[in-house]
């Protein structure tokens, strides 16, 4: 490839000669890549690393052990942890996608206890995260300890990240967790979608 003149005569002053050739670099991409996949794989922690104490529930052998898991006509006079199911208190947590709201009442729902990740201490979008509501989890539910409740019903509405997370923090915290029901409201006529952005 030959350079024009006048680029010629800046590449001529610097270098004192001619360039006739295009150089091409032979660097493959596709080996950095390799490379940066193999560092990157050797800085991950081992699959098993920070999941001690976790319990595991294997829930086919739960559902050969036990045929009568799910509610039935005397699902309110059984008994869960020596209470009847129909006075288990509740705990509703209410989940969006900017914070998370747990609040604990009693079986006829007068509120007991209420805490949300604000509350907590966390500011701005950290509210929004699996571990502001796992630890305010926890605090409601020691507060809950405290206050004489052992075991507990779960009510889940709303879509966020905090959603798995608060209902492991009142494990966490020692409750027993007597059943969980998802409340989430589904519109099965949604509103319109917006209007396409003009590009």
């Amino acid at each position: 490839m030959m350079f024009p003149t006048r680029l010629c005569s800046g590449i001529e002053r610097l270098c004192g000669t001619y360039i006739n050739k295009l150089c091409i670099s032979t660097t493959a991409v596709h080996c950095r890549e390799v490379e940066d996949r193999r560092l990157m794989l050797r800085s991950m922690p081992a699959l098993d690393e920070g999941t001690v104490g976790e319990k595991a529930i294997d829930i086919d052998t739960q559902l050969a052990q036990k045929g009568d898991i799910f509610p039935d006509i005397n699902t309110p006079t059984r008994l869960f942890y020596g209470i009847p199911f129909k006075d288990i208190p509740i705990c509703n947590i209410k989940v969006s996608k900017n914070n998370t709201i747990l609040c604990l009442t009693d079986a006829k729902g007068v509120p007991k206890l209420t805490r949300s990740c604000g509350v907590e201490g966390f500011k701005h979008t950290k509210k929004g995260t699996n571990i502001a509501a796992q630890a305010t989890a926890i605090s409601i539910g020691l507060q809950a300890k405290e206050q004489g409740y052992r075991t507990v019903r779960v009510r889940v509405g709303g879509l966020g990240p905090g959603r798995m997370s608060a209902i492991k923090g009142l494990q966490m915290s020692g409750l027993n967790i007597a059943s969980i029901t998802d409340g989430t409201k589904v519109s099965w006529n949604p509103p319109r979608p917006r209007k396409a952005k003009k590009l």
